[in-house]
């Protein structure tokens, strides 16, 4: 990479080139992201994933930059257009907007005004027009009449070069480089409605006449409106005081120069109007929809992180239901290891009333699998399934309601088909509620995360931008956690650094042929992963009970013999050492420095040493609705209600209180003083009180606030 780029790249991101350099260096080496981050923190200076991200993805986009500029280079060396001057701007170029601005005067034209002004002949009037002060022009123009080519008057003459001369004024880069900023600067987006009777929902209403800076317009917002103009609601318009950016023009073109002023004026106007401004829209239009597709991905990427991080149950024998009404709910049975024992209908409620029936059932299962919890899917009949188990008095079991977005796609996917592939999708979908509580990360990895609904306007962004986003959350996620090399799924295995689909496939077929492995090294006696791939993922993968207490801690194999030797110089063993905190403590790491391992890695072996396998999720908590509000029929403004934060986006925080139709709390009703955005109060997951502010019944929607003792907290969270 160029140290060119590496200097941009540190100034960005606001660290040293050395980090970025090494960083590179990690990357070519074929390294991931979560091991350079964790096991790699001497050499890029201990950078976060987020800046390691950073630098991946803004090298992608230098390398697409370079692509760009070699394709410009090879076209103009076959047209021999190509100086040495002209090679030197392409190469100095640090961004596509400025090279195409550089290589716009030698791009190949299609069929324009002023190309065929110029097949008329009539670039020397332009010249002429541009030299001159505007004395006996016309007359000049009248040489230049020619009906053989189309000029048949003076006014033909003069209006071909003016075209000649917009054209020029279109591919000065001073003026692109003016009114780019200009447009950035005071820029305004403009919508009308041009289709009210087909916004049938009147989702539009607020864009049906709406202005705003550029600039400052929110992502949500940009989105919108690009939406409502796809669907040929709304006309959208971007554009600046269009005055002011014609006058400017005009100093740059006009400065210091004897030319007809009149008919240079006429070809800025045609210029701007015709060629630069639908230019700069166009340009400024893509850099609002980036912008609003990063921010609106960075939204649904913290989203499902909370989401992910969830608490976990843990290994208890679960009862799952999967809610309904006419078609029953389907109840299964799983055991410590989210594995399916038992499965069976009951109908307790309208049309059936089979309520007895359904209770002894219920009853017989818990005594019989000696179950534990009771999953519960908020779907249709969640809440009424709930009262019914509740109402059952189910001593020393915990009931709890699970959110069941996407639990519908996974029932249908590839990864339920392979592992159920002789139940139907009632069984899988329950299931999939079911081993949510007990582990919500490992359930959830294979559910495409557009399908768990925590997004806004995922639809609309670039795709690819979000598919990659997203899957690096699942990645840091599943990494900064670890996995049970012996309970994982093949789906989970997939996502821990340095796997992939096919090592993943390879290590659960070996362990289902094997039986359990038991130590980190028999993993190179799997078909396909190698050192290289061994050495990315082992310090991700844990075993519980190994022989080996390192094998169960985030400590990575080339570590162990530092371990060892710690171990040796305190005069115990590795388990004393971890079960042991003053033999912990009385260690000098800084002995143990050398070319390899340096002080992060040494405090990181000590603080796992501490808590070896620490799972960095919160604590489970059970959560209660109220019992007396069951629809939204039940709600009266001024209630204080509990509920949990399902979507935070730009503009709010959606919460679930029970009723299927989650309630909104606006951002100026979070806290008390200005929030700059939901995510710094609220998150995925979080309980909390709210007060029923306004209930529109014949629209399900409930507007909320957060409650006055949360608004509270929230500021001093925020602070």
């Amino acid at each position: 990479m160029p140290e060119t780029y590496s200097n941009m790249i540190a100034k960005e991101l606001e660290i040293n080139t050395e980090q970025v350099t090494s960083t590179v260096n990690l990357f070519q080496d074929g390294c991931t992201v979560p091991f350079i981050a964790r096991y790699r923190k001497e050499m890029t200076g201990s950078l976060d994933e987020t800046k390691i991200i950073a630098i991946r993805d803004r090298i992608t986009e230098l390398k697409e930059l370079d692509k760009r500029k070699n394709t410009i280079i090879r076209s103009l060396r076959a047209r021999d257009l190509l100086s040495k001057e002209l090679q030197q701007n392409i190469e100095k170029a640090t961004s596509l907007p400025r090279l195409e601005d550089i290589y716009l005067p030698y791009r190949p034209k299609r069929k324009t005004k002023a190309s065929v002004a110029i097949e008329q002949g009539l670039e020397k009037l332009a010249d002429e027009i541009i030299r001159e002060n505007g004395f006996n022009i016309r007359g000049k123009a009248y040489d230049f009449i020619s009906p053989e080519v189309g000029i048949n008057t003076v006014e033909d003459a003069l209006q071909g070069a003016c075209f000649i001369i917009a054209a020029r004024i279109n591919e000065n880069t001073n003026v692109r480089k003016m009114t780019r900023r200009l447009f950035v600067e005071k820029g305004k987006i403009y919508s009308k409605v041009i289709a009210e009777d087909r916004d049938t929902e009147k989702k539009y209403r607020d864009y049906y006449d709406f202005s705003s800076k550029c600039n400052i317009c929110p992502s949500h917002r940009v989105l919108a409106l690009f939406r409502g103009e796809k669907e040929k609601i709304l006309s959208v318009k971007l554009q600046p005081p269009e005055n002011e950016a014609i006058s400017k023009i005009e100093n740059i073109i006009l400065k210091g120069t004897e030319s007809d002023p009149v008919l240079i004026k006429s070809a800025i106007i045609d210029s701007y109007k015709r060629l630069l401004a639908p230019s700069m829209e166009t340009e400024l239009r893509k850099a609002m929809k980036k912008k609003a597709d990063i921010r609106s991905i960075k939204v649904f990427s913290d989203n499902l992180f909370q989401l992910l991080m969830a608490p976990p149950l843990g290994r208890k024998r679960i009862l799952a239901i999967d809610p309904g009404f006419r078609t029953g709910c389907k109840v299964v049975c799983l055991d410590s290891d989210g594995k399916l024992i038992h499965h069976e209908t009951i109908f307790p409620h309208p049309p059936h009333n089979m309520k007895e029936r359904s209770s002894e059932t219920i009853s017989r299962l818990v005594d019989k699998f000696s179950i534990e919890a009771v999953s519960i899917g908020n779907g249709t009949a969640g809440r009424e399934t709930e009262k019914f188990i509740r109402s059952l008095d189910l001593s020393q079991v915990i009931v709890t309601s699970v959110n069941e977005n996407g639990a519908s796609v996974y029932s249908a996917s590839e990864a339920a088909r392979e592992e159920f592939p002789n139940e139907d999708i009632t069984v899988r979908g329950a299931v999939s509620i079911g081993r949510r509580l007990m582990d919500p990360l490992s359930e959830l990895v294979k559910i495409d995360p557009k399908s768990i609904g925590v997004g806004q306007y995922q639809h609309d962004v670039d795709q690819k931008m979000l598919r990659q986003s997203l899957e690096d959350v699942v990645i840091h996620c599943v990494n900064r956690v670890g996995v049970d090399l012996n309970t994982a799924s093949s789906y989970l295995l997939s996502y821990v650094s340095g796997i992939g689909k096919s090592v993943a496939g390879n290590i659960y077929i070996y362990r289902t042929e094997n039986g359990p492995f038991r130590s980190r090294n028999d993993l190179l006696k799997v078909p396909g992963l190698g050192p290289s791939v061994f050495r990315q993922c082992a310090g991700f993968l844990r075993l519980p009970g190994a022989s080996d207490p390192l094998d169960t801690t985030a400590v990575h194999p080339e570590n162990y013999d530092t371990v060892k030797r710690m171990a040796k110089d305190s005069g115990c063993s590795i388990k004393d050492l971890i079960e042991n905190s003053s033999l912990r403590n009385s260690i000098d790491i800084k002995k143990y420095v050398d070319k390899q391992t340096g002080m992060p890695t040494l405090t990181d072996i000590v603080n796992e040493l501490a808590k070896p396998g620490r799972d960095p999720r919160n604590e489970f908590s059970v959560f209660e609705f109220r019992e007396d509000i069951q629809s939204i029929d039940d709600l009266k403004e001024g209630m204080i209600i509990p509920g949990i934060v399902t979507n935070v986006t730009d503009f709010g925080a959606f919460v679930d209180i029970g009723i299927h139709h989650d309630g909104l709390i606006h951002i100026s009703r979070i806290g008390k003083k200005f929030v700059k955005h939901p995510s710094m109060v609220l998150s995925i997951g979080q309980k909390l009180n709210s007060k029923v502010i306004d209930i529109d019944v014949s629209r399900n929607r409930i507007s909320l606030a957060l409650e006055e003792r949360q608004k509270k907290e929230a500021e001093n969270h925020e602070s």
